[in-house]
């Protein structure tokens, strides 16, 4: 009886307070819980970030189960109605409201869905969405537009340990953007997954490959989102 009642206890504190070797996940598909056991394995305890998409601060979300262990980091998210609710659950963290660019314009059309998942600059992809005919736009206006790599220059000491990115539809162009020379980045999360108004999401082949040649290699895969390794950062003995 007593051992019922220890065990109750636990799943119930466990729940509320992740203990480091259990530090639940508020991720999609757990993604952060790999993460975490990423750099626990590393000898790193906190870390360092740059969440690109933060959408929902605390749900799938990536880099809240760091933020709520005590790492720091920089959340860009380009719906301003989102923004009060990151800077009140995260407070710590420096929160930009903008949009990522791509090419030399210094703002963009951003549009807004009725579920705010699937915000996007990406037109193509806001219009595939619209025929579906389960979602619709529920409005368009511009947002500034800053580059990745002045993003990391002005708001860290070198780079981020961990760039998680989530734009819908503009990931792999964005991370083309990033000079990993200057930033090579120990790990990156990114949406590896098509729109699908399924179970049955495509695969982005692309990101992989790309990112093959910067030096990154898969160290995990959730289907939904990958998490790519720096090698020379993950190979390196201490």
């Amino acid at each position: 009886m007593r051992s019922q009642i220890i065990k109750l206890i636990k799943s119930t504190v466990y729940s509320i307070i992740p203990p480091p070797y259990l530090p639940g996940s508020f991720s999609q598909a757990g993604e952060d819980a790999v993460l975490y056991f990423l750099f626990k394995d590393k000898k790193i305890n906190k870390i360092t970030y740059l969440d690109i998409g933060t959408n929902i601060p605390d749900t799938d979300n990536n880099t809240y189960l760091f933020y709520f262990h005590g790492s720091r980091g920089v959340c860009v998210e380009a719906d301003r109605t989102l923004i009060p609710a990151i800077k009140k659950l995260r407070s710590e963290d420096k929160v930009l409201n903008v949009g990522v660019s791509i090419s030399e314009l210094q703002e963009g059309d951003f549009y807004i869905f009725n579920s705010k998942v699937l915000n996007t600059f990406d037109k193509e992809e806001a219009q595939k969405r619209v025929a579906s005919g389960k979602y619709r736009i529920t409005e368009v206006y511009k947002v500034p537009l800053l580059n990745i790599n002045c993003i990391i220059k002005d708001n860290f000491i070198k780079f981020p340990d961990l760039l998680s990115i989530d734009i819908e539809g503009l990931d792999l162009d964005v991370l083309k953007t990033l000079d990993y020379e200057q930033f090579p980045i120990p790990v990156i999360c990114v949406e590896t997954c098509k729109y699908s108004e399924t179970h049955i999401r495509p695969k982005d082949h692309f990101i992989a490959e790309f990112l093959s040649t910067m030096g990154y290699e898969i160290y995990a895969d959730t289907y939904i989102n990958t998490i790519f390794i720096n090698k020379k950062w993950f190979y390196k003995i201490s």
